[in-house]
């Protein structure tokens, strides 16, 4: 029984008195202003079912607290607004503070008080939890120093643009990094929940809330993100997954097939074979075709010149460029840029283009 599992009396409205003042799991939240309200709500729910039997909800064996520094609700970035619990309580009752991010670039999405209190939490040793974008306000706040970062493959550009210098790895889940833990989102807070659960109350606990929540297996860390197809197929091996996630990521500076295959933990021949069999392809010529792609998107929607494209695109010289650029197309990127300004791309590459205006290049992704 639950009851038994706490070993504490539990009073009709859930309170607790006995050997035991703390639940196993104890977790702080703190709302970025215009958070995802998804990577909230599913983190959530898991503790919910975890923490008592059948659908009570009472804060048995999970205790959560939405805490913040201003009494007004937090808006989420569909316009759902979350009420807190508690302004900001004593870091070292919770095993873990998550931080819910959401919209990058619609303002400031916490204040000085919370950003102090986070230091104050991380300076006391308590694990910092980043959902989706709160691994940028982690760092933003100067507590992801010499750690690596999870992100969604999705803000992959939006991270290395702002942080240069840091770590970052956007081919998988969530990522555990000593007491710093960062999620890249999405359905992997999930995942997330049900790591730290089963971590803390055990393996079963955990199993009940994915049933309950109609999810059907336990997803560790290291799996792969889903991401748009590169293809006519789903891509259904996972390590050819990654592969083309790690592509997508280093466009600019291509990754040698040898450092794509030793991040995968794999051999370079090993990765041959998976793609000749996956894709048809072999890793080098799917990675140049990919880059090629840009580049004509960068032709046909940018005024960059063919030099700078080139260097976008990973190639190190234009007479390099533009021979493969013609062996592609048909045409080479000079009259190409000479003829009419009209969209070119192919029907099969949109799905792979994304529509910006030169300004926000810096965001640009191959996949939208």
């Amino acid at each position: 029984m639950v009851a038994d599992l706490y070993r504490g009396r539990i009073a009709e409205d859930g309170t607790t008195t006995g050997l035991r003042a703390k639940p196993p799991l104890s977790v702080g939240f703190i709302l970025a202003d215009n958070f995802t309200l998804s990577a909230f709500s599913l983190f959530v729910d898991f503790l919910r079912l975890a923490a008592d039997e059948g659908d009570r909800s009472r804060h048995i064996l999970c205790r959560w607290t939405v805490m913040s520094s201003r009494g007004e609700p937090a808006k989420a970035s569909c316009g759902v607004s979350i009420a807190r619990n508690s302004a900001f309580l004593d870091p070292r009752g919770f095993d873990y503070i998550v931080v819910v991010g959401g919209l990058l670039h619609a303002g400031p999405q916490m204040d000085a008080e919370t950003t102090a209190y986070l230091t104050a939490a991380a300076k006391a040793g308590v694990t910092l939890i980043g959902l989706c974008t709160g691994g940028f306000m982690l760092c933003r706040a100067g507590l992801m120093k010499d750690r690596r970062c999870c992100v969604s493959w999705y803000h992959h550009q939006d991270f290395t643009s702002e942080f240069p210098d840091h770590k970052v790895i956007a081919d998988r889940l969530f990522f555990v990094d000593g007491n710093r833990i960062t999620c890249s989102g999405g359905a992997g807070t999930a995942d997330l929940a049900s790591f730290l659960i089963e971590r803390h109350i055990g393996r079963a606990v955990a199993q009940k809330a994915r049933h309950v929540l109609l999810l059907d297996r336990a997803r560790s860390g290291s799996e792969a993100q889903p991401h748009p197809p590169v293809a006519e197929e789903i891509v259904s091996d996972e390590r050819v997954r990654r592969a083309l996630l790690l592509m997508e990521q280093h466009v600019a500076d291509p990754l040698p097939i040898a450092e794509l295959a030793s991040r995968l933990s794999i051999s370079p021949r090993q990765l041959e074979r998976l793609f000749q069999s996956v894709m048809g392809v072999r890793p080098a010529s799917h990675y140049r075709l990919l880059r090629l792609r840009y580049a004509r998107w960068l032709l046909d929607h940018t005024d960059l010149s063919i030099t700078e494209i080139a260097l976008d695109a990973g190639f190190a010289d234009c007479a390099h460029f533009s021979r493969k650029f013609k062996a592609l197309h048909g045409i080479t990127p000079t009259d190409c840029r000479l003829r009419e300004r009209q969209p070119q791309v192919e029907p099969e590459d949109l799905a792979m283009m994304v529509t910006r205006r030169p300004e926000h290049l810096a965001g640009m992704r191959i996949f939208e």
